[in-house]
């Protein structure tokens, strides 16, 4: 009998391995669209196109997780140990995973050895924000693609590391910069790779990219501030919005609106789901209006780059909310529908196909900012919690201070969510904090700081400041929460086999049971975890990769909270864990 479970077990996991796509074709579109169907790779970023990040494999599991262990360890490597955001892309036993400087390792996911190493020749003068971090890369074909901080994108041959072809995405002098995993999707044009761009802080107006995944070369750009004209086969295509219908002056020239965390895609309804950050300048006193579509969700179409739909989730943006954050489609209620859980502090459940607001709730505490939502979703202010303007001081130098929560750095932030398809729960990881933030004085200036404004950053609670939350879509209901000493900052993953895995800035990857929370395995990994987990089948057996290395923008932004946690080390490695093979086989 044990041995028959051990052989149905084997052929089961074998069976999911067995729609891995084959390595004479390299990866299609089929490839991407089905990856959370396949468990012997992973092709896209968020192991979903959608970006559910839920896995149907179930080998490890609640039985047995506790049984993990490691199999190996591969070292970044050298002095450039920093914040290390990336998921890895698994291909034909090869874990393609990037690292902070723009650089990608291809490693041999049954050794861990090195296959190749690409290091970006960075220059000098780049301006990144938020530490020189990259959250991973694109695969399709015969190769692997990846953005750099000097905002170039990057084919690279997937045998040989050798550069296909590099593309400009624009001016890095400027203020532009790239870090976020690239995106491919179908499209009447074939496949596209689609991406966005950093650089907000420095007012820099966000855009979407889509280029042919073969030659690099540009065949649509979506601008997301209005007033900025789109492209579609090198001409001029339509203007997003009206021209200063909710930006006063020449605002809206350098208004910010970065697409810097990248994007998921739908397949049902065929559309691009991207975030626009904040607005340029912080001070909102100088841009009077919604200031559309900075701090919004977007739903593009990738035949032509227009926006079909937009949902602002903080219009008038004055304490740094970027609206990045990622869209995840699920059905409930039999509707199709997106979630996404925002800086700002609260979680939005839309209509995907439309962009209409279902409901929507907060998921940290004590949000000052606003009383809530009203019925189309739109936030009711706290006006007295603006920032005060700096003009109505005596010296015109510092507006009026005012303490605001969540902090700049989000209820969320870059750290992806997850979505079970068991539990019908997401896994959201959070920070409580608030700040301390005043308006100054700013003009823009091409390359320059463009903030207008001061801030830091302070726990609202003695015990925590991380909190890993499992919540209901549509009631709002915490059904339960973790608690975490420091900020989470790292992405989270869940399984068929009932867990959640993720990672804390002390070191450890963890696993919950997704129903009641519990812990039930963790490991120290060294360095602080700011990367979302991944899992698939190598050789039969299925594996948990994660990559470790403390970073991102915590340690360099978060004032007071920067100082409780500033003896984390710096790190940079890729772990693999497995169970043992006794175990593996029940």
């Amino acid at each position: 009998m044990r041995l028959r479970r051990a052989i149905l077990a084997a052929a089961s996991i074998l069976a999911i391995a067995a729609s891995t796509p084959a390595s004479a074709e390299g990866v299609s579109i089929d490839d991407i669209l089905n990856d959370q169907k396949t468990g012997g790779d992973i092709v896209t970023n968020g192991q979903d196109i959608r970006g559910q990040r839920f896995s149907p494999l179930d080998k490890i599991n609640t039985s047995n997780v506790a049984n993990l262990a490691p199999a190996w360890v591969f070292s970044f490597g050298g002095e450039k140990q920093r914040g290390q955001e990336a998921q890895p892309i698994v291909s034909d036993g090869i874990i393609y995973v990037t690292g902070s400087y723009s650089r990608m390792w291809a490693i041999d996911a049954k050794t861990g050895e090195e296959v190749w190493q690409y290091d970006a020749r960075l220059p000098e003068g780049i301006l990144p924000c938020c530490d020189v971090i990259n959250r991973g890369a694109a695969i399709f074909g015969d190769k692997v693609y990846f953005g750099t901080l000097d905002a170039q994108i990057v084919a690279l041959d997937k045998k040989t590391g050798k550069v296909a072809w590099r593309k400009k995405i624009d001016d890095f002098k400027a203020g532009f910069s790239y870090s976020a995993a690239p995106l491919i999707v179908p499209s009447k044009h074939g496949p596209l790779l689609v991406t966005g761009v950093s650089g907000g802080e420095f007012g820099i107006v966000g855009r979407v990219d889509a280029r042919n995944v073969e030659t690099g070369e540009l065949v649509w750009s979506r601008p997301t501030i209005e007033g900025h004209m789109g492209t579609l086969k090198g001409k001029k295509s339509t203007m997003t919005g009206k021209k200063n219908e909710s930006w006063p002056g020449d605002m809206w020239k350098w208004g910010g609106g970065a697409t810097w965390l990248g994007g998921t895609y739908d397949p049902d309804t065929k559309q691009i789901f991207i975030g626009a950050g904040n607005p340029a300048p912080w001070n909102s006193h100088l841009r009077p209006g919604d200031n559309k579509w900075s701090c919004a969700r977007l739903a593009i179409n990738p035949d032509t780059g227009e926006i079909n739909w937009g949902f602002q989730t903080t219009p008038h943006d004055g304490w740094d909310y970027d609206g990045v954050n990622e869209v995840i489609s699920f059905d409930a209620d039999g509707k199709k529908l997106a979630a996404t859980a925002d800086r700002n502090g609260f979680f939005y459940v839309l209509d995907r196909v439309t962009g209409k607001f279902h409901n929507g709730f907060p998921f940290v505490k004590q949000i000052s900012w606003a009383k809530g939502l009203d019925k189309n979703g739109r936030p009711v202010f706290n006006k007295d919690n603006y920032p005060g303007n700096p003009k109505a001081g005596k010296d015109g130098k510092k507006g009026k201070a005012i303490f605001a929560v969540p902090s700049f750095l989000g209820g969320k932030n870059q750290m992806p969510m997850a979505y079970s398809q068991q539990t019908g729960l997401f896994y959201v990881p959070s920070n409580e904090w608030g700040m301390d933030i005043w308006n100054e004085p700013v003009s823009y200036k091409k390359g320059a700081a463009y903030l207008g404004a001061g801030f830091t950053i302070r726990p609202i609670f003695k015990s925590h400041i991380g909190s890993l939350k499992a919540v209901e879509p549509l009631t709002g209901k915490v059904v339960w929460e973790y608690k975490n000493k420091a900020p989470l900052w790292g992405g989270v993953l869940t399984t068929a086999g009932g867990l959640v895995f993720t990672g804390t800035p002390e070191g450890y990857l963890k696993a919950f049971d997704a129903k009641t929370g519990k812990v039930l395995w963790q490991f120290q990994t060294g360095s602080g975890i700011v990367a979302p987990p991944a899992t698939w089948v190598q050789d039969g057996q299925q594996v948990i990769g994660v990559s470790s290395g403390w970073g991102g923008a915590v340690p360099l932004w978060g004032g007071e909270v920067a100082k409780t946690v500033k003896y984390l080390n710096q790190g940079g490695a890729f772990w693999l864990f497995k169970l043992p093979k006794k175990m593996a086989a029940k």
